[in-house]
């Protein structure tokens, strides 16, 4: 969306209404928002890429990402729509840590919790030890991830605690993650990272590297070198990730690296909380011109009243929007 010319005089004071209304009923997220990226947003019509991720906090409560956001249930949702790829198995879950089986932290595995992001204890050779696994992951289960940043779609999922095999990434040979950004179907771009060698690198939905930098590894020295078999796996997550993000208005799908193939990871609803940001100001411009708002759960579905009379402004902002381009 990047005109507003063609608004009829109502549909500029709706929305102008709702911003007014959702800034004043939102105030922590908004002050959040401008200390974080440094500008006034706009919750009612949003233009930019982090007004959009914004929106999407306040505005769309598609449950399909609850089904996303839950590390296990977005397992079982990839596997049915992906049932060739590779997936971590999981090993053993439930409700309380304090049944975490003490023979399957005998060896290498992952403790992690589905309900939340960063949750994560890589056990090798039995360390650390199980005392300090169930301490920690009970922690985990009582905490309500995703209030702080208005990450809707972490509430409503169960906390659950699982064991998961410990994959061989391939850190230092190739990379360990690769995110592919979607939009509506359409690569916006991909993200490769060695989180063991802290370097990273930006691709086009060609597979061709991009100039910038993400904001894990900001530096110019930290880019990631290319090599064949990096491309090949960029490619291919490439060819994937549109099939796992169906017709969502936006996604990142996600994948681990090892030396022989690549495994479905999570799928991300709202990118590092919404506060993301590149040096190659490219980047976001791709997804603004890529993100169809018309297409999110919140613009498909019928309202009533003045959320109905919002909908239907912002349908036409969008439209506007669209035939400007």
């Amino acid at each position: 969306m990047t005109a507003k010319a063609d608004l009829s005089r109502t549909d500029r004071i709706v929305l102008s209404i709702a911003r007014l209304w959702l800034t004043l009923r939102h105030p922590v997220l908004v002050v959040r928002f401008v200390v974080k990226l440094g500008y006034l947003p706009n919750p009612a019509a949003p233009v930019r890429y982090h007004e959009l991720l914004l929106w999407r906090k306040i505005l769309d409560r598609n449950p399909l990402f609850v089904t996303l956001t839950d590390k296990l249930s977005a397992k079982a949702h990839i596997r049915n729509i992906c049932p060739g790829i590779a997936t971590p198995e999981t090993r053993w879950s439930g409700r309380d840590a304090a049944d975490i089986p003490a023979g399957l932290l005998a060896g290498d595995i992952v403790v992690k919790a589905n309900h939340g992001s960063a949750m994560n204890i890589f056990v090798s050779d039995g360390e650390p030890d199980r005392t300090a696994i169930v301490r920690k992951a009970s922690r985990w289960l009582k905490k309500r991830y995703g209030r702080r940043n208005g990450e809707w779609a972490y509430w409503p999922v169960v906390p659950t605690v699982f064991l998961e095999e410990r994959l061989a990434l391939s850190g230092g040979t190739i990379a360990t993650d690769i995110k592919v950004h979607v939009c509506s179907g359409a690569i916006c771009h991909v993200w490769a990272e060695d989180k063991h060698a802290r370097r990273s690198l930006l691709f086009d939905r060609e597979a061709n590297p991009l100039p910038g930098r993400d904001p894990d590894y900001p530096a110019e020295d930290q880019a990631l070198p290319v090599n064949a078999r990096l491309i090949d796996y960029v490619r291919h997550a490439i060819l994937i990730a549109p099939r796992i993000a169906g017709d969502l208005d936006y996604i990142r799908i996600d994948f681990l690296v090892t030396d022989d193939r690549l495994y479905s990871g999570e799928a991300t609803v709202y990118s590092a909380a919404g506060y993301g940001t590149w040096t190659n100001p490219a980047i976001a411009a791709e997804i603004e011109r890529l993100w169809r708002l018309d297409q999110s759960a919140f613009l498909r579905g019928r309202h009533k009243g003045a959320m109905g009379f919002y909908a239907d402004a912002l349908r036409a902002s969008c439209q506007s929007g669209i035939t400007s381009r």
